[in-house]
């Protein structure tokens, strides 16, 4: 028998069958579309935005602790050496500037003035009543010719003067403190500053200059009659190992 070839009728009133696709209406031909990767999510790029935040974050605290730590390395690492070698007393423990209650104290205009004001700079500190004798005017002279030799950097010493005495300052000296830049002057009770100061064994608070550090420190004692040229390589290297954390007021 022969094979019955597909009968291609259809029945009365049909459209013969056909197996291809029907065209498109009004002559337009079937589209296909082709799917391609999609970009990576925004939450990745947040997350990368994320991360580089908290870097930064810990970048900024690591800034910011960087003159506690410098603090630290000065007087543990640094301030032991300068101990072999240094001219004037190291003091130890340290002695931190008294509070308005521990050590009253007032300006020359009778205005209470607690001495922790004067933190954020290195002091050299003279003691001596409101008369001023030729000792006093002498140790005022070599505060002033030290601060002065330090050069560029003499912007980060101030000079004070501690008057343990109630009488006013006579009207030469008052003029000589006044000259720029000009001394700190403050008056102060004796026995309350004796608590916080120390001399020598032997001598007079008068009898010293007296160093105290950025840190609101007296870290520093000057021998009595001190040598100034001495005395000044002590604080040079005092100056060089804060360099890094500490800076000149005008500069904060």
């Amino acid at each position: 028998m022969k094979p019955t070839p597909p009968d291609d009728s259809a029945a009365p009133g049909q459209a013969p069958m056909s197996s291809d696709p029907p065209p498109a209406a009004d002559g337009l031909e079937a589209l296909t579309l082709t799917l391609h990767d999609t970009p990576a999510p925004a939450r990745d790029v947040a997350a990368a935005q994320s991360r580089r935040g908290r870097i930064t974050m810990l970048l900024i605290l690591a800034a910011c602790a960087l003159p506690v730590v410098a603090s630290y390395l000065t007087y543990y690492v640094i301030r032991p050496q300068l101990g072999r070698t240094n001219y004037a007393t190291l003091v130890d423990p340290q002695r931190p500037l008294p509070d308005l209650a521990a050590l009253p104290a007032q300006d020359m205009a009778g205005h209470s003035v607690p001495l922790t004001s004067l933190k954020g700079q290195w002091l050299l500190i003279v003691v001596a009543p409101a008369a001023c004798d030729k000792a006093c005017e002498n140790r005022l002279f070599m505060q002033r010719q030290l601060r002065e030799m330090m050069g560029a950097e003499s912007d980060r010493i101030d000079k004070v003067w501690l008057v343990d005495s109630p009488e006013a300052i006579t009207p030469a000296v008052a003029t000589a403190i006044a000259a720029r830049p000009a001394v700190t002057a403050y008056r102060v009770e004796r026995e309350a500053l004796g608590r916080w100061l120390e001399p020598e064994a032997g001598h007079a608070l008068e009898d010293h200059l007296y160093i105290v550090d950025p840190l609101g420190n007296w870290m520093m004692r000057a021998p009595a009659d001190a040598d100034p040229i001495k005395l000044k390589k002590d604080i040079d290297k005092l100056l060089k190992a804060s360099a890094w954390w500490d800076r000149p007021k005008d500069a904060r």
